[in-house]
């Protein structure tokens, strides 16, 4: 199975592949050197003071472990090579990169919201709320006294850097369920056949509930989830209105 999936794979999901494996890579090596890429490469929120431009289009070929990337590259080769022929190499790299955008769009503006609502600013360490050095995540913090023990603590977390191609590969799961319906994945847990339309609609509702439980122990990116979903549907239904295109 594993060999005809990738001996079949287009050229755009050949080199976003090569692309994500050569930053995990790299990641590796850094970190044998004490350099952590995570922190360096992965989005963080606007005001930490790790924040830099170029994160937006860095963190989504990061991944945390073995596990992230493997399944988010088995998932853009299985989902990506079918889109990509249906649609050409341009149109699918186009759509990859809006979802992807688009899923780091969403998450940061919930970061905000929750920001917002814990601390009454969007910018808590930039208004001196809060006191961080360059690596949040691991420096000691103080807040100001018109901040309460919880409401820092809530904001600051909230500052947690996210890496991975999990948008994108949402957003193609979408493209993939919106132009073939009926198409049955196996899943593996348990080991059933499931119709691509009601497989993205679980992991969407999963991914709405899991972003709503707002879980402290929970890292993961649940809104850049539905971000990639979100703007994936957008793009479909975009492309829709050209009549000369099935999709």
């Amino acid at each position: 199975m594993f060999g005809a999936m990738f001996s079949n794979m287009t050229n755009v999901v050949k080199n976003l592949l090569i692309i994500n494996l050569l930053f995990f890579l790299g990641k590796a090596v850094a970190s044998s050197r004490g350099i952590d890429l995570s922190v360096i490469l992965g989005l963080h929120y606007f005001d930490s003071p790790d924040f830099r431009p170029y994160q937006i289009a860095t963190h989504f070929f990061m991944h945390g472990d073995l596990m992230h990337i493997f399944f988010n590259m088995f998932s853009l080769v299985m989902l990506g090579s079918h889109l990509e022929r249906v649609w050409g190499s341009k149109r699918f790299l186009i759509f990859y990169f809006v979802t992807a955008l688009g899923a780091a769009a969403l998450h940061q503006g919930v970061l905000a919201i929750e920001i917002y609502n814990a601390t009454g600013t969007l910018t808590p360490i930039t208004d001196g709320l809060v006191e961080c050095q360059p690596g949040i995540m691991g420096m000691n913090c103080q807040y100001s006294a018109s901040l309460t023990e919880a409401q820092f603590h809530h904001a600051v977390s909230a500052y947690t850097n996210v890496v991975g191609a999990s948008g994108a590969i949402y957003g193609l799961l979408m493209a993939f369920a919106m132009l073939f319906p009926n198409t049955e994945f196996m899943l593996l847990f348990p080991p059933i056949p499931i119709k691509a339309k009601w497989f993205a609609l679980i992991l969407g509702l999963i991914a709405l509930y899991s972003g709503y439980q707002n879980s402290a122990s929970d890292s993961v990116a649940h809104f850049a989830h539905l971000g990639g979903m979100l703007f994936g549907f957008i793009m479909i239904k975009i492309w829709q209105r050209d009549k000369s295109n099935f999709y």
